[in-house]
């Protein structure tokens, strides 16, 4: 897996370059001819209606998916095919009768490293540790569903509409830490319908004409 760099603390260099793409799901066009790039330190916000395709286009550039038409083509520092990603659904993978700590335990173990404890605090959860997953409002579960790419290795965060269900401070703090990312040479990726405000962000158009929903069909 892609780790930051001990000595400078960021992650080797990454590319994205998307060409002409195109998806259809259930028989219907969602997009076709898409074409945009980005690299380490980039945020892209993909904007659109319910059916552009948003949610489609972040699953096909996970691998999820497969493009009805064109490229996705990656590059890794580190000669891969395609840098680790870290993806971040629209609905939160919350476990009702499991605490924050140990929900973000488990996400610790399997992501590959990093503090609980900060992890916690990176989305404003530090008081909330010992609090079940079913006693959580639905901000308190879209932060603690945030709270674990503070604990991801992956160079590359894929967002399905993160700031859902999250106040003004969510949102801040969500910023913080994409910012903390971009600075180490990680690429941001947020499929949303409302700005989100990231600093230098770029925007991907995708018009849509039908209902898609925030996970598609």
């Amino acid at each position: 897996m892609d780790t930051p760099d001990s000595a400078s603390g960021t992650y080797p260099a990454i590319s994205l370059s998307v060409e002409g793409l195109a998806c259809i799901r259930g028989g219907r066009a969602v997009f076709g001819g898409l074409s945009f790039a980005g690299a380490g330190g980039d945020a892209i916000e993909l904007h659109g209606p319910n059916g552009a395709g948003k949610s489609s286009l972040l699953r096909l550039l996970a691998g999820l998916l497969h493009p009805a038409a064109g490229t996705i083509a990656w590059t890794a520092g580190d000669g891969a095919a395609r840098p680790p990603l870290a993806y971040c659904g629209h609905r939160d993978p919350v476990k009702a009768w499991l605490t924050v700590r140990e929900q973000l335990a488990w996400w610790r173990d399997l992501e590959g490293g990093g503090s609980v404890e900060g992890a916690a605090q990176a989305m404003g959860l530090g008081p909330l540790l010992e609090v079940a997953g079913g006693l959580l409002s639905a901000g308190q579960r879209r932060r603690l569903a945030l709270a674990r790419l503070a604990l991801t290795e992956a160079p590359v965060w894929l967002l399905d509409e993160p700031t859902v269900s999250l106040d003004e401070d969510g949102a801040a703090l969500l910023r913080t830490m994409i910012g903390r990312h971009r600075s180490q040479g990680g690429l941001a990726i947020a499929a949303t319908h409302l700005p989100i405000g990231l600093p230098d962000a770029r925007t991907v158009m995708l018009p849509g004409d039908a209902a898609e929903g925030p996970d598609g069909p």
